[in-house]
């Protein structure tokens, strides 16, 4: 089984490399401020997942071009503005082992930085005529907006549902993974089913990696995701093993754990809200929920044509929804 990283981008060892070339390249500028944070956020050496996905899915169904690099520049910069953003509404001073952008330079000029980032992935865009890229990613940027306000409006009231949390998961988190395999499908084929079996791939590993991350802030600590176990309930984050166990206990338990979550600090122990959610079932249902939707993406794969990059796809499955260290 390939179990880490390096193994499931074999295949695309080399169009890696020359993807790396060409988003230093197109990062370069003549503002001199400009120019230093970039080199610095380069230094930020991060797992580069989603290009890794956009090559794959360019690869699984055609040939791997100049415009599948294109398109992993394009959500790139996305997902990189995104995280620089993030640190500036958290006030975050670390961002993969090195000081934030807004630790070093301040919260004006990482949102500019974040601003730039995204500008420069849609100018690549637009400059080579790639409007299908444009459209996918303007919906995407829509979608994590929404869904960002949808859980900070729901997080403050407390009354999300099963639905709710399903559209606030795949507006959040799923729509950029999915888009990353619809735009690699898209740099290498016009096949419209075939971008759709890769977009509704990529939505699904998505869901299923967000409802297993939402499942270790009830089990553990995962190393892979910085995150202690009880975070969520200390945010007021309701995710599905507590939807499900709120709906599933009696009215009077169900309503001493809501008045419980409403009055909650920063410094409160959770741990009676976490036996609360083992008691309930609401770990083991939402695993089989994540596990519905890995099932799905997997048979979604079965429907491409057999070789190196889909063998990669299968196993990325993996890698996303199931490493807890």
């Amino acid at each position: 089984m390939k179990n880490n990283l390096n193994q499931i981008k074999a295949p695309i060892e080399k169009e890696l490399q020359i993807f790396e070339d060409f988003f230093k390249s197109n990062l370069k500028t003549k503002v001199g401020l400009l120019d230093l944070i970039t080199r610095y956020l380069l230094k930020q050496k991060g797992k580069k997942v989603r290009p890794i996905l956009v090559l794959l899915s360019a690869g699984v169904v055609g040939k791997i071009s100049e415009r599948s690099f294109r398109g992993a520049a394009l959500v790139e910069l996305l997902h990189s503005a995104t995280l620089i953003h993030d640190d500036v509404v958290d006030n975050a001073d670390q961002r993969r082992g090195l000081p934030s952008i807004n630790a070093v330079w301040k919260n004006k000029i990482a949102v500019l930085m974040g601003d730039y980032l995204l500008s420069r992935g849609l100018l690549i865009a637009v400059e080579n005529k790639d409007f299908d890229f444009l459209q996918t990613i303007t919906q995407t940027v829509k979608r994590m907006s929404e869904g960002e306000l949808l859980q900070i409006n729901k997080s403050r009231k407390l009354d999300i549902d099963e639905p709710t949390y399903y559209k606030i998961i795949s507006d959040k988190t799923a729509s950029l993974i999915s888009t990353c395999c619809e735009i690699g499908a898209r740099s290498a084929t016009d096949d419209e089913k075939t971008i759709s079996i890769l977009r509704d791939f990529g939505e699904s590993i998505g869901m299923a990696f967000q409802i297993r991350d939402d499942i270790l802030d009830y089990i553990g600590i995962s190393s892979l995701f910085g995150k202690k176990i009880g975070l969520d309930i200390l945010d007021k984050k309701i995710t599905l093993p507590l939807i499900y166990s709120l709906l599933n206990s009696n009215p009077k338990e169900s309503g001493q754990i809501l008045k419980q979550i409403r009055s909650i600090k920063k410094s409160d122990n959770p741990s009676s809200i976490i036996k609360f959610v083992e008691k309930s079932g609401g770990i083991d249902y939402a695993e089989k929920i994540a596990q519905d939707y890995i099932n799905k993406s997997k048979n979604l794969l079965m429907m491409l044509q057999e070789n190196e990059c889909r063998a990669s796809l299968f196993e990325i499955i993996e890698f996303f929804v199931n490493r807890k260290s």
